[in-house]
């Protein structure tokens, strides 16, 4: 393999496994992913380390080790399974290496994401479904949907302005918490803690501590405990939001 080619298996791997980190995929997977694609790429003895904020990857040999930076994180299937499916054409050599990189690189540059008005909805019907799952009052179900849809709206409103994930899910949250507040203090709702909890629900980080438990299972410590860690501070600031909200309706009785 010649200079520039090895140097563009290199990246293609790189690249794939960025990819992959920034969409919410396991850890244990991406190093699959890219150990895989060395092998077929004559890269014997590849290896990866892998965490939340990067990965360092070596081809083997006496080829020179390089690393890429995680500057973002979200849920993204469809970008995770058009990797994958990147990959696995690679090697099995449905695709040359020049037309994997490309492929990746539009992966790289496009928006898989649905219509944000489409998430909103999405998420208000899940907080309305989630009240009649906790025993909800079926007369509820519109004050769930309300205060669903409006604090996952803000809280990815207040994300792309901010880039400081916590921050905008307090906020959400603590507009969930005032919006069912007052909905039961004006005697619209009568279920204040199930309408909260069901409302919730769209913010709260399921993926990263599903993921967190299988990287530690996987034998991933470093990995496991960082998307842990950070599924607590988001399940805190969640909490600390509602939290807020509750406390002022002491204070004002």
């Amino acid at each position: 393999m010649d200079d520039a080619r090895e140097e563009m298996g290199i990246d293609a791997c790189l690249l794939a496994g960025r990819l992959m980190m920034e969409a919410g995929a396991e850890t244990y997977r991406v190093d699959d992913t890219m150990t895989r694609m060395a092998a077929t790429l004559d890269m014997e003895g590849a290896d990866s380390f892998t965490t939340s904020t990067g990965i360092i990857f070596s081809p083997g040999g006496h080829r020179r080790v390089k690393l890429t930076s995680i500057r973002k994180r979200a849920t993204d299937l469809e970008k995770i399974a058009r990797v994958n499916a990147i990959s696995r054409s690679l090697t099995s050599n449905e695709m040359t290496l020049e037309q994997a990189y490309a492929e990746l690189k539009k992966v790289e540059r496009g928006n898989f994401m649905f219509p944000f008005w489409l998430q909103v909805l999405a998420a208000a019907v899940a907080s309305a479904s989630f009240l009649i799952l906790f025993g909800g009052d079926w007369e509820n179900m519109p004050f769930a949907f309300v205060a669903g849809g409006i604090g996952f709206a803000i809280s990815e409103k207040f994300h792309e302005r901010t880039r400081v994930k916590f921050f905008s899910e307090f906020t959400g949250s603590a507009v969930i918490g005032l919006i069912s507040l007052a909905t039961v203090s004006a005697g619209l709702g009568s279920q204040l803690d199930i309408i909260v909890i069901a409302s919730v629900m769209p913010l709260v980080p399921g993926l990263l501590i599903t993921n967190a438990i299988r990287d530690l299972m996987a034998g991933h410590f470093m990995a496991g405990i960082s998307k842990g860690a950070e599924a607590f501070l988001t399940a805190f600031a969640i909490g600390s939001g509602i939290a807020l909200i509750l406390s002022l309706q002491g204070v004002g009785m």
